[in-house]
């Protein structure tokens, strides 16, 4: 008989157990890890270096990187921050930075560092770590529940389930009355051959990028024998840094994109296309007259080795050929229709995407228990009283930045605080 059971041994399960044992060291908890490791998504977050969190310290600024979950966090980050979480760490005498763009690591730029901080914690509080127990099925019991693995029935007052993005999870919850929001990936980068970026990976530029919608046409009934309407707005808007690789696009404006088009992009296939201002300072138009003014200016030059504008010259010159412009075209004789090409490949370069690849290691969805159905003051169902979640296991995502972590950790914590408070 437990007094706490969790089920998944990863970052949630830990934070929330070490948590738990803290305020009431009396309890007796478990938890139920599937593998023979514990903490694996740790392991590979960042590259091996694990992203813990984001130096974003304004709880509304923080919430505007969840494209799933914003308004619900609000609350929850006020309580727990990336503040608190970094104070964890370091009161632990596992040591942080804050990164350029906000990323925070342990100074060691080892994951192992976070994993071995955890285990030793749940070591000394005498939390017990049931690894190779994978969770075949959960029910009701009294007012507890009973957990069943592949060899044995276990008790426990309080379930916390921080399973992330488990099917066989999600559906026990459906057959207890739970919604569960489809799951449909997020933080992915563009799979795309074409000629433009084909050779040049490693390079990257500051760009504005956006989807367009599919050729729907609508008519209005009211106006019959007009034509339909092709609307044109973009589905979909980023801007930032793209990186462009031997499968693609890459980046953080693309990443952006893949969360916030989650849904849209998978009812799309993932086959659809992305449209990139290489010089978001301009529209085309604009690009078109400036075009002009370095024709005159630099008219004995050739297109090619006169870099008109501030881009990594390979891409300029892809760019350039891109607008069947000769290798030694000199900008006086280059026609009117080319210059107006190269300003649309400079300003609106159209690429046709033909699936997705995974972000490094970091496999993230969208998806989860629907947030309705979610107590966000101590992550307990409203449905089932003494049922818990944290972290992916609901329908809350993040773009990439330790975002996706801190989520865990404060849902982990409320949950935890919650817990420990009836015991």
């Amino acid at each position: 008989m437990f007094d706490v059971a969790i089920v998944g041994g990863g970052a949630a399960g830990f934070y929330a157990a070490i948590h738990i044992a803290e305020r009431a060291p009396h309890l007796k908890i478990a938890i139920f890890e599937r593998g023979k490791t514990v903490l694996s998504k740790v392991k590979v977050s960042g590259g091996g270096r694990c992203n813990v969190t984001h130096g974003e310290f304004d709880p509304r600024e923080l919430t505007t990187n969840y494209p799933r979950g914003e308004k619900e966090l609000l609350g929850p980050f006020h309580t727990h921050a990336p503040m608190d979480v970094m104070s964890f760490f370091e009161e632990r005498g596992v040591a942080l930075k804050i990164e350029e763009d906000g990323r925070v690591f342990p100074k060691s730029d080892s994951s192992q560092t976070i994993i071995d901080c955890f285990e030793r914690e749940a070591e000394r509080l005498g939390i017990k770590v049931l690894k190779n127990s994978s969770v075949k099925q959960f029910k009701k019991h009294g007012d507890g529940w009973q957990v069943t693995t592949m060899n044995k029935h276990y008790q426990a007052k309080k379930l916390l389930l921080a399973t992330g993005s488990n099917t066989k999870i999600w559906n026990q919850l459906k057959d207890l009355g739970h919604t569960i929001v489809p799951p449909v990936p997020s933080l992915f980068t563009f799979n795309i051959k074409d000629e433009r970026i084909n050779g040049i990976q490693g390079i990257s530029a500051d760009v504005s990028v956006e989807i367009p919608p599919k050729r729907i046409f609508s008519t209005n009934k009211s106006e019959l024998g007009l034509k339909s309407v092709v609307k044109d707005e973009p589905v979909l808007h980023s801007e930032g840094p793209v990186l462009i690789t031997h499968w693609g696009l890459s980046g953080p404006a693309i990443l952006k994109l893949s969360a916030w088009g989650a849904n849209i992009l998978h009812d799309y296939n993932y086959a659809f296309r992305v449209n990139v201002n290489w010089m978001p300072e301009y529209t085309t138009q604009s690009m078109e007259g400036f075009l002009k003014k370095v024709k005159e200016v630099e008219s004995k030059k050739t297109v090619a080795r006169t870099q008109a504008v501030n881009l990594p010259r390979r891409l300029w010159i892809k760019l350039v050929e891109a607008s069947d412009i000769e290798k030694d075209e000199k900008w006086a004789d280059i026609t009117k229709h080319k210059l107006s090409e190269l300003a649309k490949q400079l300003t609106s370069c159209s690429f046709r995407v033909e699936g997705k690849s995974t972000f490094k290691e970091e496999f993230v969805t969208a998806g989860g228990v629907d947030l309705k159905e979610i107590n966000f003051k101590t992550f307990e169902s409203k449905l089932h009283p003494n049922l818990y979640f944290a972290g992916e296991i609901i329908n809350v995502d993040a773009i990439t930045g330790g975002f996706n972590f801190q989520n865990a950790w404060t849902g982990a914590y409320l949950a935890a605080k919650a817990i420990a408070s009836q015991a």
